[in-house]
């Protein structure tokens, strides 16, 4: 059996197999988009994995041949000494679980392969920097080792190499004392223990945690994308980011996003580092943005849906690392599916179909009312809309316990995967940091829950229980509103309006009832459910 599949445009195989990350690589390949070389580890290897307790055997042998692939297609050398090539190890499962597994960015780079890095580049800064991402990255994906990226030195090192070896060598000795012997110091040999890495954490509490609470079954495993590294962090000229062809809010046509300078991809999703909205891209780097541009209209059209990417520009060239169909819920949805049937990229039953019935009487959202906005404590980027009231809590561990008493408002500094009970139990999330793209932000539209992140000034002391935003002080058990349209943190059970005249939703209903017979006066999810049921009598 082989384990290993090179990602090409002839790739046929589908999702359950490859992963959905490893399958939009290759949708990528075949629109003619720029994507890094990459191979991936099927789910079987981990399927083998879990069940022997081991990687499978052969897996070892194709591991050296897929990399010489990419050796040959990017003219580098895995680890070597001159021209060194670095890949990302990032889990793929064939259903979307965002941040649940581990990722290593920067694999490849040991202390020869950096050294390497610095003399071709000219940038000592820039290749111990990497060097320290991969050590960190590392020591957060071995089994049982979750850790907060700070203690492993992320940040210690500044733009000082003095410091930065000290913090490699911190990191170094961590890793040793978790892995119960030293660092690997072998390229292919840190790629093995990646692998198993990422396997592992399939099974991870906070993996478990989320099949559990999204009905995911618990024996599909994941697979495993491992693509040529793209620096980020390379230069003033590099950066990374998330973009989405509409607004993930609102449904709007026009692209939103995310975007950091010289940094990687984790930064932007973490919600550690302060964003930037996307339209900074084309301002600093426009041959970026217009190529971007042109990368999301190909993926919307393909997909015949709105898209998401992930993105990454090293001196001033762009490349795609995922893309995936948006497939958005409430009024974004119905704003989306019916924008791409009046375009004819969709029909109009298709529309029809993509619309959830169940709470689309609920697609008018409500917004804390004007009148209220006297006790605005904070302001931010709205994730997901929609008004949540509830007590605040400061930890995921507080919100579950203070759910069972009523709902709930988690206000974190930034939201990462181990807290995934809390932001289940919680009615509405509010952040101190992310953008758009951040974890809170994407859990938040996925679990359709009100959410606004990055507010602005304010501060969250989980050890105190409190809150300080707008020059006021909040602790735990406070009654607090999130608007998650306008990104609003409010005092107290404030007011809220609904816009009745959703234009979208009246003209999805109209051909609703066109296709069912069904009349205005009927309740809206009656008429949607029944036009659904007429379409797939007629497909059948």
């Amino acid at each position: 059996m082989r384990w290993i599949r090179p990602l090409s445009a002839d790739l046929d195989e589908d999702a359950d197999t490859l992963g959905a990350k490893a399958r939009g690589l290759v949708d990528l390949h075949r629109l003619g988009l720029p994507v890094p070389p990459a191979f991936v580890v099927t789910t079987g290897a981990c399927r083998r994995f879990r069940s022997e307790g081991r990687l499978p055997d052969g897996l070892r042998g194709e591991l050296a041949d897929a990399v010489r692939g990419l050796e040959a297609a990017t003219g580098r050398r895995f680890g070597g000494e001159h021209a060194p090539l670095a890949v990302s190890v990032r889990s793929g499962a064939g259903v979307s679980m965002p941040g649940m597994m581990s990722t290593v960015l920067d694999l490849g780079l040991t202390s020869r392969a950096a050294a390497a890095l610095a003399a071709e580049t000219g940038d000592e800064r820039f290749a111990l920097e990497s060097r320290l991402r991969m050590l960190t990255g590392f020591a957060s994906a071995l089994p049982g080792a979750p850790v907060d990226t700070a203690e492993d030195g992320s940040g210690e090192g500044g733009g000082d190499p003095g410091r930065l070896h000290a913090a490699i060598a911190a990191a170094e000795e961590r890793i040793e004392r978790r892995l119960g012997r030293p660092f690997p110091g072998g390229a292919a040999e840190q790629l093995e223990t990646a692998v198993e890495a990422v396997f592992s954490s399939w099974d991870a509490p906070r993996a478990r945690t989320y099949r559990e609470l999204n009905g995911i079954p618990d024996d599909l495993g994941t697979a495993v994308v491992v693509q040529a590294m793209v620096f980020g962090n390379r230069d003033g000229r590099s950066g990374t980011g998330v973009a989405f062809s509409r607004d993930p809010a609102t449904g709007e046509d026009t692209s939103s996003g995310d975007v950091l300078f010289a940094c990687q991809g984790e930064d932007v999703v973490s919600g550690r580092e302060p964003t930037l909205p996307l339209r900074e891209l084309r301002a600093r780097e426009p041959a970026v943005a217009d190529a971007l541009d042109t990368a999301l209209a190909r993926a919307e059209g393909h997909f015949r849906d709105a898209c998401y990417v992930e993105f990454t520009f090293e001196s001033g060239g762009l490349w795609l690392l995922q893309v995936r169909p948006g497939r958005y819920t409430g009024a974004a949805g119905v704003r989306v599916a019916v924008d791409l049937a009046e375009a004819g990229t969709i029909t109009r039953e298709e529309a029809l179909l993509r619309v959830p019935p169940q709470g689309i009487g609920n697609v008018r959202t409500p917004r804390i009312a004007a009148r209220a906005r006297d006790g605005v404590v904070g302001r931010g980027v709205g994730a997901c809309p929609g008004v949540a009231v509830g007590r605040l809590a400061t930890t995921s561990e507080a919100a579950v316990r203070m759910a069972a008493e009523g709902p709930v408002v988690l206000v974190r500094p930034e939201t990462s995967p181990d807290d995934v009970r809390g932001l289940a139990a919680a009615a509405g999330i509010a952040t101190a940091r992310g953008g758009s793209a951040s974890h809170a932000a994407v859990v938040a539209r996925s679990m359709g829950k009100p959410a606004a992140v990055g507010i602005t000034g304010m501060v969250v002391d989980a050890a105190s229980a409190t809150v300080r935003a707008g020059g006021r002080a909040l602790a735990e058990g406070d009654l607090v509103a999130v608007d998650g349209t306008g990104g609003e943190l409010v005092l107290g059970d404030p007011p809220t309006t609904t816009d009745t005249a959703d234009a979208h939703l009246r003209t999805l209903l109209d051909w609703a009832d066109e296709v069912s017979g069904g009349r205005p006066g009927d309740d809206e999810e009656s008429r949607l459910q029944a036009a659904q049921a007429a379409i797939r009598r007629r497909r059948d």
